[in-house]
């Protein structure tokens, strides 16, 4: 593990509790490793932790995994970051079994291995609630045993060019009210690109409150859903950009916009957004295509496909479009915006 490039202090400490003597050690460890961190001995306190590592301790290998996930301190390495995110598991750390199931669904740090993660699934739900509800939903699915997604997905076209497709009832009552539960704890408030720095910034064209979840938290259910949106915008699942859960008040809005990104290379657009609509007792909160002329209100499960650039990757000023303002209720939205190519993690 070589130090990284950028020497700004960055220690990922994940809280735990401590409750038995061992734990109480190994916070000690995590203890005096920041403390050296605090002096700026990247390498000291390396050694300290590889070495706690080696005797079987469990949060000594996960700082490891995230320090190699995050990339401030050595250089990123996602495929160490696995591997120690898997001995930490091995040790009885319930996180990175966690973060390993999402690693070994979704390719991160070597191929994805859609029979491991089941079977890490199916493992954890012995025991834990939320791996058993996660289990649940994907045996409800249709997946090839290699995790390809099975069955047709038809569709209703409402535009050719730009091509806008309405899915009716893509995912199921129970998997849009998962999504909505998994979100809620981590809502904040929405950000837009800012065209001039590419910093995401909140900003007034955007009023409503999001939660995604990026290849860390992309646990084997959202997955098996990204699989599916992958299958049904005949995309590569790798393309697309973190799945979001999006939550709209009474009054907020998403003003007309376009998903495309300004001045990005052709294989870095993001040609398509991919919605689903994730409830239905809301008023108002229509998706509005002000060049097109029409509207989609959008029932419990349907999903909405619409093509944001031309092939050259040029924006497409015909697939401008906005979240209308909620009038009562609340409304909860999936996006996820899909780029030319896989992207690079």
């Amino acid at each position: 593990m070589e130090p990284g490039g950028n020497s700004r202090l960055f220690f990922v400490l994940w809280k735990a509790t401590p409750c038995t003597a061992k734990s109480r050690i190994v916070s000690d460890v995590i203890n005096r490793a920041e403390a050296l961190l605090h002096r700026g001995d990247v390498e000291q306190a390396a050694t300290l932790l590889k070495t706690a590592e080696r005797s079987g301790d469990p949060l000594a290998a996960r700082e490891l995994a995230l320090w190699l996930l995050v990339g401030e301190l050595v250089r990123r390495d996602l495929t160490g970051s696995r591997a120690l995110f898997e001995r930490a598991a091995e040790l009885g750390d319930e996180y990175s079994a966690t973060v390993l199931r999402a690693f070994t669904a979704g390719g991160v740090g070597a191929p994805a291995d859609w029979p491991r993660a089941m079977m890490l699934l199916r493992e954890a739900a012995r025991t834990d609630r939320e791996a058993a509800s996660q289990l649940q939903l994907i045996e409800a699915m249709r997946f090839a045993p290699d995790g390809t997604a099975a069955g047709d997905f038809p569709s209703e076209t409402l535009s050719q060019a730009p091509e806008v497709r309405l899915f009716p009832s893509f995912f199921t009552p129970a998997e849009c009210a998962y999504l909505v539960e998994a979100a809620a704890p981590a809502l904040k408030p929405s950000v837009v690109v800012d065209p001039h720095t590419g910093a995401q910034l909140p900003n007034p064209v955007r009023t409503s409150q999001a939660a995604a979840f990026p290849f860390v938290d992309e646990n084997p259910a959202i997955h098996a859903l990204n699989r599916r949106i992958a299958a049904a915008s005949q995309t590569d699942v790798r393309a697309g950009e973190p799945l979001q859960v999006l939550r709209y008040a009474p009054g907020e809005q998403y003003r007309p916009h376009s998903d495309a990104l300004p001045g990005v290379t052709s294989s870095e657009q993001r040609v398509l957004t991919f919605l689903v609509y994730l409830n239905e007792d809301y008023e108002g909160g229509e998706t509005a295509f002000p060049a097109l002329g029409f509207k989609v209100r959008g029932q419990l499960g349907d999903g909405l496909m619409f093509r944001n650039a031309s092939g050259d990757g040029a924006p497409d000023a015909l697939a401008v479009h906005a979240g209308l303002p909620i009038t009562s209720g609340v409304k909860h939205l999936a996006s996820r915006w899909i780029r030319a190519a896989p992207l690079v993690l």
